[in-house]
């Protein structure tokens, strides 16, 4: 099937194919079937027209995608077995060889650098794929502002006058922004980009103009979250309409069971938090798993998982009174040294940077005065038509139990 004289003897093709079962070739060739007859070829190749409508994107980013698999013959004819050989590649190829391309595809300009300007041109295109109905020009923050936070994200090596993102760049820079490297890596899968978007639900009298948590943050975040827990994130605790309180963040949440975004703008206009793994529950000590992890989201974004260096991932204690177990909320690093950290009274805090996450100072300065505090509640997929009866008893209750509990000791792996 296809054009085969000018690849037929290609050995990739010999190489790729052997990737695919005998179902999945002939899905392939079903797939370039349909392709090849909307192109109108006679099925013997598909047209960049028609291979832009498959994916679903127009631009400098398909037009590189697509010269890259018909292997920049610039002949605008992508073959059954070019088809084979990108699939065996993008698709069934090892981690190194899907991000090789990957990296290969960010060079828009197919000039051997991957600048700044091609970035931009990449994010626009994903932004756009993922994005376009949700924009709002009434809003303040822009496409371009929300470009921005990825690039400051990434590390360019000077070349002569121009910078350039190097291949280890390029791969340090997906480890902080997983939700990119999961749209680059699934461009030859078309599916419904909303299907990896959380639905932002909060209730109907709640002025949308205040809530930080925008949905490309949300797409970011859940970049390092399993398909399950993507569905819908209810906003549960807001300190502009629920007032700057640990109490009432601690009453509120208690409508959610399962894992929480924290969600922090300071007073020098830095936004960043931590997504808590467990509930958050009274504890003189650190808890929680390996499923936690902090972000940033302005004005860079990127994610910071456990290095596995400790284990101190979560931390909230109140109605303690020894200095060694300080009351409030955190993540990381070790007693009055956390990854991030807010005091009892949610008006000031500290971020430093913590082994636990591998993360930096997450704001300007390590100490911090949170302007505005969110919460929103992880519902994973199809949790709500089969949740059990809440336990009886509010968090506060549950808390003033052992309320003496002194001097603790031993506080887990406080090394930084």
């Amino acid at each position: 099937m296809g054009n085969t004289e000018s690849s037929s003897t290609d050995p990739r093709l010999a190489s790729a194919s052997r990737a695919f079962t005998q179902n999945e070739l002939e899905d392939l060739k079903s797939l370039f079937t349909s392709l090849a007859a909307q192109s109108q070829t006679d099925g013997k190749y598909v047209t960049l027209p028609v291979f832009k409508a498959y994916i679903g994107i127009d631009g400098p980013l398909v037009d590189r995608m697509f010269d890259l698999m018909t292997q920049k013959r610039k002949d605008q004819k992508l073959t059954f077995e070019d088809l084979v050989i990108a699939k065996g590649t993008y698709k069934k190829g090892t981690n190194d060889d899907i991000e090789e391309f990957i990296y290969q595809l960010l060079d828009i300009n197919g000039d051997g650098i991957v600048g700044r300007s091609d970035l931009e041109a990449v994010l626009t295109a994903m932004l756009g794929k993922l994005f376009h109905k949700k924009y709002s020009k009434s809003r303040a923050d822009s496409c371009d502002e929300i470009v921005d936070i990825f690039i400051n994200a990434s590390t360019f090596t000077k070349d002569d006058a121009e910078s350039n993102m190097s291949f280890e760049d390029f791969r340090k820079w997906c480890s902080l922004l997983p939700s990119v490297r999961k749209f680059l890596g699934s461009l030859m899968m078309p599916s419904d980009p909303g299907s990896q978007i959380p639905q932002l639900l909060h209730q109907d009298n709640m002025d949308p103009s205040l809530i930080l948590l925008r949905p490309e943050y949300a797409w970011h975040i859940g970049g390092a979250l399993p398909q399950h827990e993507l569905d819908e994130w209810k906003l549960l605790y807001h300190s502009s309409v629920h007032g700057q309180s640990f109490n009432t963040f601690l009453g509120n949440i208690q409508n959610g069971e399962g894992p929480t975004v924290l969600v922090i703008k300071d007073k020098e206009g830095y936004i960043y938090g931590g997504y808590a793994s467990q509930p958050w529950a009274r504890h003189a000590d650190f808890y929680g798993d390996m499923k936690s992890f902090l972000f940033q989201l302005f004005p860079k974004a990127s994610i910071f998982r456990p290095t596995g260096a400790n284990h101190n991932l979560q931390w909230c204690a109140m109605n303690f009174t020894s200095e060694s177990i300080p009351n409030g909320i955190g993540f990381g690093g070790r007693v009055n040294h956390f990854g991030l950290f807010l005091t009892a009274n949610f008006d000031q805090g500290h971020t430093f940077e913590c082994t636990t996450f591998g993360s930096p100072c997450l704001s300007k300065t390590p100490q911090i005065y949170p302007e505005v505090i969110e919460c929103w509640g992880v519902v994973p997929h199809k949790a709500e038509k089969n949740r059990p009866e809440v336990i009886k008893g509010s968090v506060l209750e549950r808390f003033k139990e052992d309320r003496h509990m002194l001097n603790m000791v031993g506080l887990a792996n406080s090394s930084e």
